[in-house]
């Protein structure tokens, strides 16, 4: 028996779950939608409905335009602390396969790869039980004699967290000390899920899920603009993203700090959950669309090409997602875990898979500025 599709008076959004007409009105409306309205989203056999209404609004926030930057991915150490079992990076202290870069061999990093000049150094590692604060502050304060034009976006919740425990200062001590160094903005790593159910399970020698958020609400406060996460994929379940998605929703009206909002899958493969399968294409791009639609507060939505695919991200570019990260150059993490796809990306390819998604290219900086290059330097228009 064929099911007749619902159709919405104000729009031509079409739809065979009728639980997403009432959605959709609040959608059109510009109504914040609701926990319920969440686990309808997730739990809703229509993703391409679902769909449609991310794309609505990511086409109501930034019509076609899709961003990407120039940036450079540097990660000092895999030495950690920490045993999560999410991880395939980080290695104990003495492990064969564990590094630690001399403050040198950092900056020579930096200037390796691509003949492309960056905008941006995303800069994260692991919680390393011997080195100093003042390693990290020297590591930015070099960086910046060496690239004053380069935006260092650096050190997730969790290593400032752990940074000032170290120290014996405040977490305000600790974001002054970054800033004077030359710490322009933070990732959003480390969040996972906050739900304490899952936290504890994943990555239970990590922060909470509220020193997270309190973290972030210090930064904010101070001034620091800063990327948001959710690891999706592993043990949680949709009452754990939706909760998820609202708490960082709730921190974003109190602060407006966050900047951009990246759903990252987790990859199984070398972690103590390898035994769990790996996401499907209609997971990803459904959690795209889902966090489209409850975090209107969000500027941004990106579809990290690294961890979706080139091919996944380009579909997202149709579900919500209005960035696809940047050129990486070399990422180690998600790699560690199993990624397959390529360690980085030139502008050209990056720029084709935008177009042949039907979108418009704009390269950006870090505070989504845009950015015109002339050879291999590059103009920030502010």
């Amino acid at each position: 028996m064929s099911v007749e599709p619902v159709v919405s008076s104000r729009s031509p959004f079409r739809t065979y779950d009728a639980r997403l007409e009432p959605i959709a009105e609040k959608v059109f409306a510009g109504e914040r939608l609701s926990f319920d309205d969440g686990l309808t989203l997730y739990g809703s056999s229509d993703v391409l409905a679902v769909g449609w209404l991310a794309n609505h609004v990511r086409e109501r926030m930034h019509g076609d335009v899709t961003y990407f930057n120039v940036n450079r991915h540097i990660n000092p150490t895999n030495v950690c602390v920490a045993a999560c079992r999410l991880c395939a990076f980080g290695r104990k202290k003495g492990d064969p396969s564990g590094y630690t870069m001399a403050l040198e061999e950092a900056w020579e990093t930096a200037a390796s790869g691509y003949s492309e000049a960056v905008t941006e150094f995303h800069i994260v590692g692991g919680l390393h039980p011997d080195l100093p604060l003042e390693y990290f502050l020297d590591l930015v304060s070099g960086l910046k004699v060496r690239f004053p034009k380069v935006h260092i976006k650096a050190f997730t919740m969790v290593e400032v967290a752990f940074l000032a425990r170290r120290a014996k200062l405040t977490i305000e001590e600790t974001l002054l000390k970054l800033r004077e160094a030359g710490v322009d903005s933070m990732p959003g790593g480390g969040a996972e899920i906050f739900a304490t159910r899952v936290r504890s399970f994943i990555c239970d020698h990590k922060i909470d899920g509220d020193e997270w958020l309190n973290t972030a609400r210090l930064a904010h406060k101070m001034g620091f603009r800063s990327n948001a996460t959710m690891l999706y994929g592993h043990i949680e379940n949709n009452e754990d993203r939706v909760d998820h998605l609202l708490r960082l929703r709730n921190v974003q009206d109190e602060t407006g700090g966050f900047q951009t909002f990246i759903p990252l899958a987790f990859h199984p493969e070398n972690t103590p959950m390898d035994h769990l399968p790996v996401t499907t294409g209609l997971t990803d791009i459904r959690q795209i669309a889902v966090s489209r639609l409850l975090l209107d507060n969000f500027a941004h939505i990106k579809a990290y090409w690294q961890m979706l695919t080139p091919k996944i991200a380009q579909i997202a570019l149709r579900f919500g997602a209005d960035d696809l990260d940047g050129t990486v150059i070399e990422e180690k993490i998600y790699h560690d875990a199993g990624a397959k796809t390529p360690q980085g990306m030139t502008r050209k390819e990056l720029c084709r898979l935008i177009t042949e998604a039907g979108r418009v290219p704009m390269e950006r900086d870090t505070l989504y500025h845009a950015v015109t290059r002339t050879e291999d330097s590059f103009v920030v228009a502010v």
